[in-house]
């Protein structure tokens, strides 16, 4: 299995924007075939060094973690997280 998560700094760290945004992450949830779970958290602590929103996701393999990337429902929340991020940073590991 593999774990892909993603942390995401938002360019507005309002409480608006970030629900906006793990609204747009959570709407991949039951269109990717290839996704066997997803989880999006908002940060609670909201310190200096806090991202706003983290994604976890999981595969079978690393032919699904690339098929995730370029499926259609991905490529809309990339055109999202494009305009709105400020960092992002992803770990990928197999369990």
């Amino acid at each position: 299995m593999i774990k892909h998560v993603v942390f995401f700094k938002l360019k507005d760290g309002s409480e608006e924007s970030v629900a906006k945004t793990a609204a747009v992450l959570r709407n991949m949830e039951g269109k990717i075939p290839q996704l066997i779970s997803l989880e999006i958290g908002a940060d609670i602590l909201r310190t200096e060094r806090s991202f706003d929103i983290v994604l976890t996701a999981a595969f079978a393999n690393l032919e699904d973690l690339d098929a995730y990337q370029v499926h259609p429902a991905h490529k809309e929340v990339i055109a999202h997280i494009s305009e709105v991020k400020e960092h992002s940073f992803a770990v990928d590991y197999e369990l």
